[in-house]
């Protein structure tokens, strides 16, 4: 077996690898397993594409390394499990700009040698390089100011709310057909230096049209935009991929690229909305209608009287969200779960796919509490018992558990599929105020007549109430 051979089935044995990690990543038993496994596929793909590729000169990949290892063990160390999804938006948009950086380095060797010497030397026509170059570039653009932005709403640093403007559609489908129509005048265009000067338009207009593209999406939908950034750092990797001839780079971005689309089409089902109502109807945007008003006043329960219905309950049901993660409430409220499982209460904790601000946030919250997985209840499992659960204790949740999106045609999550938590026999709202949620919805549950809240910071709340439990 020659050289060559061997390169080509030690990247077979790492695309497997990689199938079999992201298949692994469905469960939480297999998860770590699973990333191990992506990992050391990953690790194979590498060191065979130095090996392949016959570099002389390491210092820079060695520099790189380097520095990319000790950025990656600090953040690890420093960067909270409330940070994590705005962390997860920065990864998505360095894929992104690696992946053009990729396309542009090549582009300049185009310049370099010229179209007909370059095409002999990737063996691929000319047409086809140009348009994969731009194609990388293009997807990785958006993706990495998409994503920048995605950052800022997550982390506060701009507003979560969605901004719309008189035009704007029209606006952002202009620029969408320039980014084509300079695609199309590159792949085709014989003269390098009308090529430059598209190909640095067509970067210029990407990395605009990222922006643009986020902008009008309220921080409501950001699980949804995190996964759908997620499947274009993918594509974009598999795109350049193809510009310097890579099969597993094309194999794994094929792989990041169509999961994160499978995970983007879950979001949108969970929340009852298609992916063009949530990229482009400015959701969040304008405040409620005045028919979701309530002049009711939500009723506040003290903890102590919250311990007695508690210490009387047979069930119980814990929804996790955002505020949990704010609070860093998941150890003592497993504690808590633990306590009221020794007093004879059945405890669950019922997930919704979009609870928090990504994909799995509350998995991975509860996880790392060590919460059995037999215990997390996905919402389709949970609604037909929650009539018969004698307390519901909704932990920084609020419109996965907004009876508006059920019973109030005028709300704007009408028909989103939510976890019933109004029909429990008592529910328990921990919140800091009356806020609304990161959507700027008004919450109809907190107004209930089976709705106590329970004021302060969760975990302050939940460590009082095991305190109480334990004496």
């Amino acid at each position: 077996m020659d050289f060559q051979n061997l390169i080509n089935l030690a990247y077979v044995i790492a695309a497997t690898l990689f199938v079999f990690g992201i298949k692994m990543l469905g469960s939480a038993d297999t998860a770590r397993r699973g990333n191990l496994i992506s990992g050391v596929g990953m690790l194979i793909a590498v060191v065979v594409t130095l090996l392949d590729q016959s570099i002389l000169d390491f210092k820079w990949i060695v520099a790189g390394l380097i520095l990319g290892s000790l950025i990656g063990g600090i953040a690890a160390r420093v960067v909270k499990m409330t940070s994590m999804p705005e962390l997860v938006a920065l990864f998505n948009g360095f894929g992104g700009l690696a992946s053009l950086l990729v396309a542009w380095t090549e582009f300049e060797k185009i310049k370099t040698y010229g179209w007909s010497a370059y095409s002999q030397l990737m063996g691929t026509p000319s047409f086809f390089s140009s348009f994969v170059i731009y194609l990388a570039m293009l997807i990785g653009g958006i993706t990495f100011t998409g994503s920048l932005y995605a950052y800022g709403k997550l982390s506060g640093r701009v507003s979560g709310q969605a901004k719309v403007y008189a035009g704007q559609k029209m606006i952002n489908a202009l620029a969408l057909i320039a980014i084509l129509a300079i695609g199309v005048a590159f792949t085709w265009s014989g003269d390098l230096e009308l090529a430059s000067t598209l190909f640095l338009s067509g970067v210029g207009l990407a990395l605009l049209f990222g922006i643009m593209g986020v902008m009008p999406i309220g921080g409501g939908d950001m699980p949804v935009i995190i996964s759908l950034l997620n499947s274009f750092s993918g594509l974009a990797a598999s795109a350049a991929g193809f510009v310097i001839g890579n099969n597993v780079l094309i194999v794994a971005g094929c792989l990041v690229g169509a999961s994160g689309l499978i995970l983007t089409a879950i979001m949108c089902k969970a929340m009852n909305r298609s992916l063009g109502n949530v990229l482009f109807s400015g959701f969040g945007a304008t405040s409620q209608s005045s028919g979701d008003e309530d002049d009711r006043e939500p009723k506040a329960i003290s903890t102590q009287d919250a311990f007695y219905v508690l210490e009387a309950a047979n069930s119980v049901v814990f929804i996790p969200g955002y505020g949990m993660a704010v609070a860093q409430a998941q150890h003592v409220v497993k504690e808590l779960g633990e306590l009221l499982e020794e007093n004879g209460a059945e405890v669950n904790f019922a997930i919704h796919p979009v609870a928090g601000r990504m994909p799995g946030h509350m998995n991975v919250l509860l996880a790392e509490a060590d919460v059995p997985y037999e215990q997390l209840v996905e919402m389709d499992n949970i609604n037909p018992i929650m009539p018969t659960v004698d307390v519901a204790v909704v932990i920084g949740a609020n419109d996965v558990v907004n009876p508006a999106a059920a019973d109030d045609e005028t709300s704007p999550i009408y028909g989103m599929p939510i976890i019933e938590a109004h029909k429990a026999k008592t529910v328990f709202i921990l919140k800091r105020g009356q806020g609304k949620g990161f959507s700027g919805l008004v919450n109809k549950l907190f107004v209930m007549d089976n709705s106590r809240m329970i004021y302060g910071d969760a975990k302050s709340t939940i460590s009082d109430l095991v305190n109480e439990l334990k004496g």
